[in-house]
C-alpha cells in the first residue's frame, strides 16, 4: 500500500508543535531547579508583600506618650496635645473648698499640685485615646511609666471625683475609699466640680449678657476656648480682641485682670 506524503505545511506545523513541547519541558525543569535552590517558600505576588509591610500596626494615633505638663487637676498637655482625663472631674483652678476645720482653701490648685507631683514620680506619661470632647480635646485613660493609673490615683487620693455621666461608675469604689478615709476634698465640704461650673456660668449670665460686646465692671479681658479646647484670653488692643465673642454657656468668661485669667488656667493670646 502506497504511503501518503505529508504536505510541507503539515511538516512545518508538526515541527512547531514539537519545539513548543520541548520548550515547555525546559521551562518546567528550570522552575523545579530554581525552586530547589531557593527553598520551599511559596510564591507570593509582590503586591501582597508590599501590603503586609504597609499595614504594620501602630499605636501612635491611639496613644500619647511623653513628658506631661499640668493644666489643672484633670487636664494635662503632652507634646502640644491637650489631654482630658476620662471619666473623672477635678475641682476647678479657682474653686474653693472647706477643710475639716471649716477653713477655706484652694482645692483646685491643690489638686493640680498633687497631679504635678504624681506625674513627676514616674515619667513618661502615657494616655490611651477614648474620644474627642466637644472642645476637640483628646480624652483618655492615663498611666505613669510604672503602670499606675493616673485617673484612679486622683480619685482614690481625693483630688478628683468619679464623673458618672462619662465613667459609668468606673471609679465608684475608689471614690468610696477616699471618702471613708477623708482624703483630699472629702475631709470637709465642697461642691462637685460640675455643680461649681454650672453655678459660675449662671452667675456670669446674670452679670454679662450672652455675646455682649461691652462687659460690666470693667472686666474687659476675654476668656475664649478654642476649637481644640485651649483656654486663651485676649486683652484690649490685641489682634483678635474685637472679633472674639464670649459664650458663657460654653464655659467662656470675662476676666477683670490678666492675673485672674492666668490663675483660672487661661493663657494669653500670642498676638
Amino acid at each position: 500500500m502506497k504511503r501518503r506524503r505529508r504536505s510541507r505545511k503539515q511538516r512545518v506545523s508538526r515541527n512547531r508543535n514539537s519545539f513548543q513541547a520541548v520548550l515547555g519541558a525546559l521551562i518546567v525543569l528550570a522552575a523545579v531547579v530554581f525552586g530547589f535552590y531557593l527553598g520551599d517558600e511559596p510564591t507570593v505576588p509582590l503586591s501582597t508583600h508590599t501590603l503586609e509591610r504597609s499595614v504594620t500596626p501602630t499605636t501612635y494615633s491611639s496613644s500619647r506618650v511623653g513628658r506631661a505638663t499640668v493644666i489643672d487637676g484633670d487636664t494635662i498637655e503632652i507634646s502640644g496635645e491637650r489631654v482630658r482625663f476620662n471619666g473623672i472631674d477635678a475641682p476647678e483652678s479657682n474653686q474653693m473648698c472647706r477643710d475639716r476645720n471649716g477653713t477655706e482653701y484652694r482645692c483646685g490648685a491643690r489638686s493640680a499640685e498633687f497631679l504635678d507631683n504624681l506625674l513627676a514620680s514616674s515619667r513618661p506619661t502615657r494616655c490611651d485615646f477614648v474620644e474627642r470632647d466637644q472642645y476637640g480635646r483628646f480624652v483618655g485613660d492615663c498611666y505613669l511609666a510604672d503602670g499606675q493609673s493616673v485617673n484612679v490615683t486622683l480619685v482614690r487620693e481625693g483630688h478628683a471625683v468619679d464623673w458618672p455621666r462619662y465613667s459609668g461608675g468606673a471609679y465608684t469604689s475608689d471614690q468610696a475609699d477616699a471618702q471613708r478615709a477623708s482624703r483630699g476634698i472629702w475631709q470637709g465640704q465642697f461642691d462637685m466640680p460640675w455643680d461649681f461650673r454650672a453655678g459660675r456660668v449662671a452667675m456670669q449670665d446674670q452679670i454679662v449678657p450672652l455675646l455682649s460686646a461691652q462687659p460690666q465692671r470693667n472686666c474687659d479681658i476675654k476668656g475664649n476656648i478654642s476649637s481644640k479646647g485651649e483656654r486663651i484670653y485676649h486683652s484690649p488692643g490685641q489682634m483678635h480682641y474685637d472679633r472674639t465673642r464670649i459664650s458663657t454657656s460654653q464655659g467662656e468668661r470675662w476676666f477683670c485682670s490678666e492675673e485672674e485669667a492666668r490663675a483660672a488656667g487661661w493663657r494669653k493670646a500670642r498676638r
